[in-house]
C-alpha cells in the first residue's frame, strides 16, 4: 500500500506539532504549515515538507496543496489548525477583527475543502479533521468571535460531509477545552470535572483516531475533549 499523506496546519507547537508527531508516528507522511520558522526543526525530525504561510491565505493554501501534490502524489488526511482570533467585549470588537476571525477559523477550512475535495474524491477517499472548540456550542463571553464562528463551522461541517460522504470524504470537528498551551486560573481548574488541562497529545490522539479506518463511520461530528466541561447533552 501507499504511504498515507496528511496536510497539518499551523503545525510549528502546540496541538499542531502534536498533531504532526502522532500521525507520524502512524505512519502519515507529513506535509506540514506555519508562518513559524520552528517549522524546520519539526519537518526534519519528522521527515516532513515544510511550507511557510497562513491559513488565511488563499495563495498559501494553494501552494501547500500542489506542493504536497508534486512531492507525494496524494493527500489522505488534512488537519486543519488555526491560532485563536481576537476577544474583547461583545460589541467593542471591530468589523476588521470579525472579518480577520471569518478568514481564520472558518474561511480556511472552505477554502482547503475546495482544494483537496477533487484530489480526494478522485483517488476513493479521505478524511479531514478541523480544530474547533469547546465554546462553538456553549458560547463563552470570553471568545465572542471564536465562538461564533466556530459554530458556524459545525453547520458548515455538517453540509460537507452530508455532501461528500457518497465520495467517501469525511469531515468531524475537534472541540478541545483547555489545553496545556497556556495556563489557566483555579477558578477555571475549580469547574472543569477532570480538574486539569488537556495534554496536546490527547487531542492529537483524538484527531489520529478521527482519520483512521476505525472511524470510517463517523462523519459530520463535533467531538468535544474538554475533560467534562461542558453540560449541555
Amino acid at each position: 500500500m501507499e504511504r498515507k499523506v496528511a496536510i497539518v496546519t499551523a503545525a510549528s507547537r502546540g496541538m499542531g506539532a502534536a498533531t504532526a508527531r502522532t500521525l507520524s508516528a502512524h505512519g502519515y507522511a507529513l506535509a506540514l504549515m506555519s508562518r513559524s520558522e520552528a517549522l524546520d526543526p519539526l519537518c526534519g525530525e519528522l521527515n516532513g515538507l515544510a511550507v511557510a504561510g497562513s491559513v488565511t491565505d488563499t495563495d498559501d493554501l494553494h501552494r501547500l496543496v500542489e506542493v504536497t501534490m508534486s512531492r507525494y502524489g496524494r493527500i489522505d488526511a488534512v488537519v486543519n489548525n488555526t491560532g485563536h482570533p481576537v476577544g474583547g467585549d461583545l460589541l467593542e470588537i471591530s468589523d476588521d477583527d470579525w472579518y480577520g476571525g471569518l478568514d481564520l477559523v472558518l474561511l480556511n477550512v472552505v477554502r482547503m475543502a475546495r482544494l483537496v475535495t477533487p484530489l480526494m474524491a478522485k483517488q476513493g477517499g479521505g478524511a479531514i479533521v478541523n480544530i474547533s472548540t469547546f465554546a462553538a456550542f456553549e458560547p463563552s463571553p470570553a471568545f465572542p468571535v471564536s465562538s461564533t464562528l466556530r459554530a458556524a463551522l459545525g453547520s458548515f461541517t455538517k453540509l460537507y460531509a452530508d455532501r461528500h460522504a457518497s465520495d467517501g470524504i469525511r469531515m468531524n470537528n475537534v472541540l478541545p477545552g483547555f489545553i496545556d498551551t497556556y495556563e489557566i486560573d483555579e477558578a477555571t481548574r475549580a469547574v472543569i470535572p477532570m480538574h486539569r488541562r488537556g495534554r496536546v497529545e490527547e487531542i492529537a490522539a483524538t484527531i489520529a483516531f478521527l482519520l483512521s479506518p476505525e472511524a470510517a463511520y463517523i462523519t459530520g461530528q463535533n467531538l468535544r475533549v474538554d475533560g467534562g466541561l461542558t453540560r449541555s447533552v
